[in-house]
């Protein structure tokens, strides 16, 4: 492949003499960038920096983009949830949400004959999605009154296994069990399915009963490397499950009530030896206790005791507030404001937990109402940090803490737990990596205070859902040279002609190496719902 001359753009450069320098930098930022064919030849005739190899990969990516859009492709009638982070395969479920589909990404290939190829159009079969997409399985999940969570999935590191979530739908009114909060509704069966990708096969499932576990966009959940959290709202019980290379799911600890292995059996010999207390001192009550057995001792644990999550919690701001101050007048000032604010404490639920190595987790706490909700993002919650290996709380933040916002634009990928498989899931551009991110973090926060909004009060939020859809097409513009137009993306169809009266949402999927993408349009008509599918290419 020859390399283009350069001569003529050089020639330019040195007659324009009249050129500010801030107009020779852009200038040559666009020769260095604009050129595809001169990236690959100074990646052949040069050497990267130490370290910087993938880095300098990723820069090719600002002339790797999607260049061409297929409208209204002919696709089957399914719900598209995301692809995997090494783009192999495509994640899909049923309109009935009861079986799992799969699909192995695959390029479009066709030929022509003569010259000039970039003038002929696409062939037809370029509006198929067959020819982008090749099914590898379907296999039926669910029957009868139990469905998939269409917002809900979620891979290993290493892409050999997915968990698909399947629940039936919530009772609102249903009846206080024993242990269970108050006011937070009950799902009759709530089960996590271990997937292997390659061949559709499950290998290992478990299951919930009458419990409430926030599915949607995995708010419940979360997975770091092997370990596997699900937050049961109604019991208040985190549960850590360790998944196994052979595709099982193994029990490691349950943190809620108790804390460690052995709190149960501690508990229960000193609530017996209350009981025999009780029983030597009142012979007549003896006959009672001995019929009633353990339902008395788990009603005076219920009765007596706060869970030992909620223990530690306030065993830490007691102690947090003992230590703020050494002279004797203040602290009972802080002692006085600890027990005022002692019954709001206790009355917090844990509504989310996610990992930030294998040994802390951040929970979130807040109200009863919050937890059951799913757009809490205006009512007042705490962050808590707690070492499962010492059972203590190590931090407490409320959400408008400004400590915890600076900690979390610092170090902005230990919250996000970055995948290190592939490689390049490293180095995707945060807060604490990127100089740009924090510019536009600055700006955000210039324009709320501005505005005189509220601090940010949610740190743990998911963005994978559907938007609104914009009558202007999505432009994506050069970081580097910021009046640069790279590409655009217009998700709804063609020539316009849709109803401006019906609610359009849209959802993106980009696939994780190839400038490829896929746009889901959705415009709501009742009865109906009309879906059009876009793919977006470089051609």
């Amino acid at each position: 492949m020859a390399v283009p001359s350069t001569s003529a753009s050089s020639s330019m450069w040195n007659s324009s003499s009249t050129g500010t320098k801030k107009q020779q930098q852009e200038f040559r930022m666009l020769k260095r960038n604009g050129n595809i064919v001169e990236r690959i030849f100074n990646r052949q005739i040069s050497i990267s920096r130490p370290n910087t190899q993938i880095q300098r990969a990723r820069q090719f990516y600002e002339n790797l983009v999607p260049s061409y859009t297929i409208y209204d492709i002919e696709c089957p009638d399914h719900s598209f949830r995301k692809f995997t982070s090494d783009g192999n395969y495509l994640i899909c479920f049923s309109r009935s949400y009861q079986e799992l589909i799969v699909y192995r990404h695959r390029w479009l290939s066709y030929c022509y004959k003569g010259e000039d190829c970039e003038c002929n159009d696409l062939p037809p079969k370029a509006k198929n999605f067959e020819s982008y997409f090749s099914l590898l399985y379907s296999i039926p999940l669910t029957s009868s009154n139990e469905f998939i969570c269409k917002e809900f999935f979620l891979y290993m590191e290493n892409n050999q296994f997915g968990i698909v979530a399947t629940s039936t739908a919530p009772d609102q009114d249903a009846p206080i069990s024993e242990g269970a909060i108050q006011g937070v509704p009950s799902i009759e069966k709530i089960t996590f399915y271990l997937v292997r990708l390659t061949d559709g096969e499950v290998m290992d499932e478990r299951t919930f009963q009458n419990d409430f576990i926030h599915l949607g966009h995995n708010m419940g959940v979360f997975l770091y490397d092997d370990l596997l959290s699900i937050m049961s709202i109604r019991y208040q019980t985190i549960y850590i499950l360790q998944i196994r290379d052979a595709g099982t799911f193994v029990d490691v600890r349950a943190i809620g009530t108790y804390c460690r292995e052995d709190d149960e059996l501690i508990l229960n010999s000193q609530t017996q030896g209350i009981l025999n207390h009780g029983k030597e001192t009142d012979q007549e009550a003896r006959s009672d206790h001995m019929a009633n057995g353990m339902q008395q001792n788990q009603q005076l644990q219920s009765s007596t005791f706060l869970g030992g999550i909620k223990q530690r919690l306030l065993s830490f701001i007691f102690r947090s507030l003992w230590n703020e101050d050494t002279v004797p007048m203040q602290r009972v000032q802080h002692m006085k404001r600890f027990y005022y604010h002692f019954q709001h404490y206790v009355d917090l639920v844990m509504w989310k937990v996610q990992f930030l190595d294998r040994h802390h987790l951040l929970i979130k706490f807040g109200s009863v109402d919050g937890g059951v909700s799913r757009s809490s993002d205006y009512q007042t919650a705490f962050f808590a940090v707690y070492n499962m290996e010492t059972t203590e709380v190590v931090a407490f933040y409320q959400n408008s803490s400004e400590e915890l916002l600076c900690l979390f634009e610092q170090y902005c990928d230990q919250f996000r737990v970055p995948s290190p498989y592939p490689l390049y899931m490293r180095f995707i551009s945060s807060y604490s990596n990127n100089v740009c991110a924090r510019e536009q973090l600055r700006k955000q926060k210039d324009a709320c205070i501005k505005n005189k909004a509220s601090s940010y009060s949610q740190l743990i939020s998911a963005t994978d859902r559907h938007r609104p859809c914009m009558e202007h097409p999505i432009k994506f513009i050069s970081k580097r040279c910021p009046n640069s137009l790279k590409f655009k993306i217009n998700p709804g169809l063609e020539v316009g002609g849709s109803d401006g009266r019906a609610k359009r949402v849209v959802s993106f999927l980009f696939h994780p190496v190839f400038p490829f993408a896929l746009s889901i349009q959705q415009s709501i008509t009742q009865p109906s719902v009309i879906t059009v599918v876009n793919i977006h290419l470089r051609r």
